[in-house]
């Protein structure tokens, strides 16, 4: 169980049990986002600029390399926006960004997400985030 630290994959279990909901039809994922002052990528160092970028930037990196894999798949993005504090929730919870991803089944995302040529470019959003 993962209790500490970024959320930024989901867990076996996680994924298990979003395949055992078997969900029949479109989903929509809501991704809640906080973005480094300057982007980390000492994960995967070979996407890395030439010099230092922010969160957001690589982020945006993220999302034009993402796109394609995206609606190739079937899925499409429906909302990205700036992020805030709750209108009803915590008030020291304030995120950057949100954004609303639609798939039209659990398994197309499935599909989307372990695409050999989306998980190259993966390191972005890790960086980001």
């Amino acid at each position: 169980m993962h209790t500490e630290g970024p959320f930024l994959v989901p867990t076996q279990e996680s994924g298990r049990n979003l395949m055992m909901r078997q969900i029949d039809g479109e989903v929509v994922m809501l991704n809640m986002l906080k973005f480094k002052a300057v982007a980390d990528y000492s994960l995967s160092p070979e996407l890395a600029p030439e010099s230092e970028i922010t969160g957001a930037q690589a982020f945006q990196k993220y999302i034009e390399h993402t796109l394609p894999f995206l609606h190739e798949s079937g899925g499409e993005l429906v909302f990205m926006g700036e992020g805030g504090s709750f209108l009803i929730g915590p008030l020291a919870e304030i995120w950057d960004m949100v954004l609303l991803v639609r798939q039209k089944s659990v398994q197309s995302f499935v599909e989307f997400a372990s695409h050999e040529a989306y998980l190259k470019v993966l390191g972005h959003r890790t960086a980001a985030l």
